[in-house]
C-alpha cells in the first residue's frame, strides 16, 4: 500500500526510497532535455536558452532543498538526569516543575511520559518508531526523505515541495507543447513526424510526470494547509477524532446522557459507550484547537522567522531549532495558545478508549502487570462482573454490525493478549477494541507514531506522595463507583 503522505508501508524498502526519488528527479529533469535535443522532429525542438536556464535553475533548487530535507536533523530533546524515570512502582518521580513555562500565554507542564525515552514527553511531540526518539512538533515520518517532518525539518520539506512542484509544472508546459505539436501532425505520414523512440520517450515522460504532479500536488496542499493553520497531520487526526467523539455523544443525548446500548452513530469509528461510562462522557467536553494563532503568526512560527523573504530561500533560509539550553523553556518546549479554551495545556483531547481501558485496569499504559490487574486490585466478584459486562458489550457490537475484524479477538481474551507485550512493527495488528481511524482510514501508526510508549503522568500530591500504587488505584475505583451512583 502506498500513501502520498507517508509512502510505501512495506518493511525493508527504506533503503530504496531516497535513491528512487533521485532517479525520478534525474529522469524527468535530464532525460526530458536529452529527448528534446536528440529528436529534432519533436516540435518545437530543443529548449531555448531561456527555457533551459529556467528549467535547470529550478532543478538546482530541487536538488538543494531535497538535500536539506534529508539531512537536517528533526530535533531532539535533552533532559537533565533528574528527569529520567527510574522506577515503575510509583506514579511518576518526575519533577512537576521540570517543564513549567515562564509565560501564562504558553502551555503548562506536560503530563505525558514516554516509556522508551524514559523522559517526559513535551507537548506536540510524539515518539517516532522509525527515528526511535521523541520528535518535536512531529507531523509525520516521511520515508521519501528518510526522516521526520518536524519542527526543525518542516521549512526544508516545504521548500522542497514548493520547488519540486514548480519544476514539475514547468516541465508539464514543455511536454504539453510537444504533445500538441504531435497531435496537430497526426494526419501527416509517419516518416515526417518524430521517431518511434521519441514518441515512446514522450509518452513515458507524460505518464510519469502526470502521476508525480498529482502525488506531490496532494503533498503540497496538505503541507501548506498545515502551515497556514499551524496544525500537523497528527493533530488533524486528533481534531477529527475529537469531533467524532463529540458527535457520538450528541447522538446519545450529550455528556450526561444515559446508557450506551442505543444504536451506533455514524462516524464514531467504533467508539462504544457502556452503561457505566456516564462519568467518562462528562469528562469529554469540547476542546478547541489551541495553536491556531492567525495566518501570518502561524506561518512565521513554522518558518522560525517573520522575514518573508527567507521563507523561500533554497539556502540560508534557516528554521526553528529546539532550545535545549534550559529544558522546559523556549522553542520546542513552550507553545503559545490562542486562549479559546478556559485553561491552557488541554490539547490533545483525552482518548475515550484509553480512558475506558484504564478504568478496567487493563490498559498497558497504566503500568500494571497482568497478575496485579486481575488479582491484587479486584475481588473475584469484580472480575466476574467485568467479564459479564464485556460479554454484553461484545454482543451489542455484533448486533450493530461493528464487531472487530474476524482475525482480531475481543473481550477478555483480547485484553489478556494485550499484556503479552508483542511488537507489532511487522504489521499493525489490532487486538481488543478496533482502533479509531479518520475519514482516510489513517491511524497514528500510519504517521510513524509509536502509540504504545505513551502514558499519563499522575503527579503525587499531598498525603498521596508515599502511598503505594495499589492503594491509589483502589481509591480511584471507589471514587469512580461513587460518581456512577
Amino acid at each position: 500500500m502506498t500513501s502520498p503522505k507517508t509512502g510505501p508501508t512495506t518493511r525493508g524498502l527504506h533503503v530504496l526510497y531516497i535513491p528512487a526519488v533521485c532517479a525520478l528527479i534525474a529522469f524527468q529533469g535530464y532525460f526530458s532535455q536529452y529527448l528534446f535535443s536528440a529528436d529534432p522532429e519533436l516540435a518545437p525542438g530543443p529548449l531555448t536558452r531561456r527555457e533551459s536556464l529556467t528549467f535547470n535553475t529550478l532543478l538546482a533548487c530541487v536538488w538543494v532543498t531535497y538535500y536539506f530535507a534529508c539531512t537536517v536533523d528533526p530535533g531532539r530533546y535533552h533532559f537533565p538526569p533528574s528527569s529520567t524515570k527510574t522506577t515503575t512502582t510509583t506514579s511518576s518521580p518526575t519533577d512537576p516543575d521540570l517543564l513549567r513555562p515562564t509565560s501564562t500565554s504558553t502551555t503548562p507542564p506536560t503530563r505525558r511520559h514516554c516509556k522508551k525515552c524514559a523522559h517526559p514527553k513535551p507537548l506536540r511531540a510524539h515518539h517516532c518508531r522509525h527515528c526511535n526518539r521523541c520528535i518535536p512538533k512531529m507531523d509525520h515520518h516521511c520515508p521519501w526523505t528518510g526522516t521526520c517532518v518536524s519542527l526543525q525539518t518542516f521549512p526544508s520539506f516545504l521548500r522542497f515541495l514548493l520547488y519540486t512542484n514548480l519544476a514539475l509544472w514547468y516541465l508539464t508546459t514543455l511536454l504539453w507543447q510537444r504533445l500538441a505539436a504531435v497531435w496537430s501532425a497526426r494526419h501527416l505520414p509517419a516518416y515526417l513526424g518524430p521517431s518511434a523512440v521519441g514518441l515512446v520517450g514522450l509518452v513515458a515522460l507524460v505518464v510519469v510526470n502526470g502521476m508525480t504532479v498529482v502525488a506531490l500536488g496532494v503533498m503540497l496542499y496538505t503541507t501548506v494547509r498545515g502551515w497556514v493553520f499551524n496544525c500537523t497531520l497528527i493533530e488533524e487526526w486528533e481534531v477529527e477524532r475529537h469531533e467524532a467523539v463529540l458527535g457520538r455523544m450528541a447522538k446519545m443525548g450529550g455528556g450526561g446522557g444515559g446508557g450506551g446500548g442505543d444504536g451506533e452513530g455514524e462516524g464514531d469509528g467504533g467508539l462504544f459507550w457502556g452503561d457505566g461510562d456516564a462519568a467518562m462522557r462528562q469528562a469529554l467536553a469540547r476542546i478547541e484547537y489551541p495553536y491556531d494563532l492567525g495566518v501570518f503568526a502561524n506561518m512565521a512560527q513554522a518558518m522560525g522567522t517573520r522575514n518573508v523573504l527567507r521563507w523561500f530561500l533554497p539556502v540560508f533560509g534557516g528554521g526553528p531549532v529546539v532550545d535545549n539550553k534550559t529544558p522546559g523553556k523556549g522553542v520546542g518546549w513552550e507553545w503559545e495558545e490562542n486562549g479559546f479554551n478556559d485553561l491552557p495545556g488541554l490539547w490533545p483531547p483525552p482518548d475515550p478508549e484509553k480512558m475506558r481501558q484504564e478504568r478496567r485496569g487493563a490498559w498497558p499504559g497504566a503500568g500494571l502487570q497482568r497478575d496485579e490487574a486481575y488479582d491484587a486490585y479486584q475481588t473475584q466478584e469484580e472480575v466476574k462482573a467485568a467479564f459479564a459486562r464485556r460479554q454484553e458489550e461484545d454482543l451489542l457490537r455484533r448486533q450493530h454490525g461493528r464487531a472487530p475484524q474476524g482475525h482480531q479477538p475481543s473481550g477478555i481474551i483480547a485484553e489478556l493478549e494485550e499484556w503479552d507485550g508483542d511488537d507489532h512493527s511487522e504489521g499493525y495488528e489490532v487486538v481488543g477494541e478496533p482502533l479509531w481511524t479518520n475519514s482516510d482510514g489513517d491511524r497514528l501508526w500510519d504517521y510513524g507514531v509509536d502509540e504504545d510508549v505513551e502514558e499519563e503522568i499522575i503527579p503525587a500530591r499531598g498525603d498521596d506522595e508515599d502511598v503505594p500504587l495499589a492503594e491509589l488505584i483502589r481509591r480511584r475505583k471507589v471514587r469512580t463507583r461513587e460518581d456512577d451512583v
